[in-house]
């Protein structure tokens, strides 16, 4: 499985592994950006524009790596994004780091006696 290769040998960073659970464990298909400035809550030394800086870098190597689509506005210098959506790749990565295993659609046989 070549996608297994890619997940073991993928780097991410704390902030990135906080955005792709969130994504995972939404019940919205599309997350809105502005929902992860709560991984600062904890740390009120950042100022608001690092933590902006911070999260629009990060979402936007997790795009390049294939693991999120952004959703937004896109001009000649800058792209803005105001939603995310995970990628197939990018809910196997998740399932990865909760350690869940994929549940396979199999009936349970009841004994007939």
């Amino acid at each position: 499985m070549n996608w297994e290769l890619e997940i073991n040998n993928m780097y991410l960073s704390k902030l990135q592994k906080y955005i792709l659970l969130e994504c995972y464990l939404s019940k919205k298909r599309r997350y809105l950006k502005k929902e992860l400035l709560k991984f600062y809550d904890k740390k009120k030394k950042t100022k608001e524009e690092d933590r902006q800086g911070s999260i629009t870098r990060s979402v936007e190597r997790l795009i390049g790596k294939g693991l999120l689509v952004g959703y937004g506005e896109k001009t000649a210098q800058k792209l803005y994004l105001n939603q995310i959506r995970l990628t197939s790749l990018g809910r196997k990565v998740s399932r990865k780091l909760l350690d869940k295993q994929q549940k396979l659609p199999l009936k349970k046989l009841t004994k007939k006696t």
